[in-house]
């Protein structure tokens, strides 16, 4: 069926030929106004626009009617003489002028011709957004090859990689989150929209949510409409006060196993994500995988550089090289700068009693313990065995004496390994040695506190002393 609007005031064309045009299977809607048009192109497939040219151009019906209409052929009735009365309706490439008398031969050749070029249009509008959609891809793979080759901070790669999907989904905004091997919870790696601080302290589980369920599943979703899907997690969206509408979720998949998803959020045009935009987010999720597998494996390898493997503080190779840059810094600004040297009381009975494997445990909870009673400017590392090393940037000898006083207590006050059904009490002794008060270098600041240490340790153990300033 042939629908067909005829936009005229008089019955110029519909009343010489329209019961003609009916009886070959034409639907004829005849509208006197353009505004009238407009309403008939939203509610009907049109095939054809017919129009004479007795209308005013220049009214804002008609920039909204050129939209509506503009993959839509159109033959425009005209006199010879006066073509540039229809000169707007000419910049369409659909359009045609068609001259008074118009004859029902003519109208069906001009028809077919439109019909032929629009095709021919319509493909070559195709090929065109096709070959835009491979340029972007190929710009997209070589910024990430360049990426992979010059960054090896994960964060980096990520950003670099998630800021060209969402240009290229148009996407509101976009995260990624990655599994956490130990808790096997989803961690917001990387986010970036208007609410990305919020979202941060966010902790899915797998099969939680859109994310969650992706995770654990390995199958990629497209969410049209998320208020009509039952996985949707709405804690975040009320959280933040945020209106999720439409997303896609993928997961970020290496050798068979899932690192992580990739969520993008919103289209920027409001409308919802399809299919297609699933697609293409397939294709470019493969080199995210590699870039995150790839840093991952650069952060575990400088992490390990400078780590411990048990407690993942920090090592003696970091300690030394921090060491060193506090007192630079003490130098620079008149500062002080401590060191707490810390040995476990009677810890070598733990292992006897317990078994080493018991012992490993319980120094990783003495290390949660440390960093939960120091500052984020603290440096904390495992000197070797059952001995922890705490350096203190701008800290006096006295304020020192209060910190490593206060974790005394905490370690007495502590029940460790209740989880493991052990419930054990420990504690420790401390030793305290200070840059420029008592020490004058790395060296001493080391073998200072350690000394201290050993006074405790010789004498009442579970207790602090301070090298006191040399005179």
């Amino acid at each position: 069926m042939h629908r067909v609007i005829v936009l005229e005031k008089a019955e110029d064309f519909t009343g010489k030929h329209g019961t003609e045009l009916r009886d070959k299977g034409y639907e004829i809607f005849r509208t006197r106004s353009i505004r009238e048009a407009c309403l008939q192109l939203k509610k009907d497939n049109i095939s054809l626009i017919v129009a004479t040219d007795e209308f005013d151009l220049k009214i804002k019906d008609f920039i909204r009617f050129q939209g509506l209409s503009k993959d839509v052929p159109k033959l425009i009735i005209t006199e010879k003489k006066s073509l540039s009365k229809i000169k707007p309706w000419l910049k369409d490439d659909l359009a045609y002028p068609i001259f008074r008398p118009v004859s029902l031969k003519e109208f069906s050749y001009l028809y077919e011709r439109l019909n032929a070029e629009g095709v021919v249009i319509n493909e070559n509008k195709r090929l065109k957004d096709e070959f835009l959609i491979t340029k972007k891809q190929l710009e997209f793979f070589e910024e990430v090859s360049r990426t992979l080759t010059s960054a090896l901070e994960l964060d980096d790669v990520m950003t670099t990689i998630m800021e060209k999907t969402k240009d290229m989904t148009r996407a509101e905004a976009w995260s990624i989150m990655l599994l956490d091997e130990d808790t096997g919870e989803l961690v917001f790696k990387r986010i970036r929209g208007e609410k990305a601080k919020k979202i941060q302290r966010f902790r899915l589980k797998l099969g939680e949510g859109i994310a969650g369920w992706v995770a654990k599943e390995g199958v990629p979703v497209v969410i049209p409409d998320v208020s009509k899907d039952p996985r949707f997690y709405e804690k975040i969206d009320r959280a933040i006060h945020f209106k999720t509408k439409s997303m896609m979720c993928v997961p970020i998949k290496s050798k068979g196993r899932v690192l992580g998803v990739l969520e993008v959020v919103n289209k920027a045009t409001g409308e919802p994500f399809t299919q297609a935009d699933l697609d293409l987010l397939l294709r470019l999720v493969d080199h995210a995988a590699i870039a995150v597998e790839r840093a991952s494996l650069y952060q575990k390898m400088a992490e390990m550089a400078i780590t411990d493997d048990l407690t993942k503080l920090f090592n003696l190779r970091y300690l030394n090289r921090t060491i060193d840059t506090e007192i630079e810094r003490s130098n620079r600004y008149g500062s002080s700068v401590s060191v707490i040297f810390m040995d476990l009381d009677y810890f070598k009975n733990v292992n006897d009693q317990y078994g080493h494997l018991v012992g490993s445990k319980l120094l990783v909870e003495v290390a949660q313990l440390l960093l939960r009673n120091l500052r984020t400017i603290d440096i904390v590392a495992r000197y070797g065995g059952d001995e922890f090393v705490v350096v203190l940037p701008q800290t006096n000898p006295r304020a020192a004496f209060m910190i490593a006083e206060r974790i005394r207590r905490s370690m007495l006050r502590n029940v460790f390994l209740k989880n493991e059904g052990y419930s054990l009490r420990l504690t420790a002794s401390f030793g305290i040695a200070s840059y420029p008060e008592s020490a004058k270098t790395r060296e001493e600041l080391i073998r200072f506190s350690d000394e201290a240490m050993y006074k405790v340790k010789n004498t009442t153990r579970d207790g602090v002393y301070a090298i006191l300033p040399q005179k």
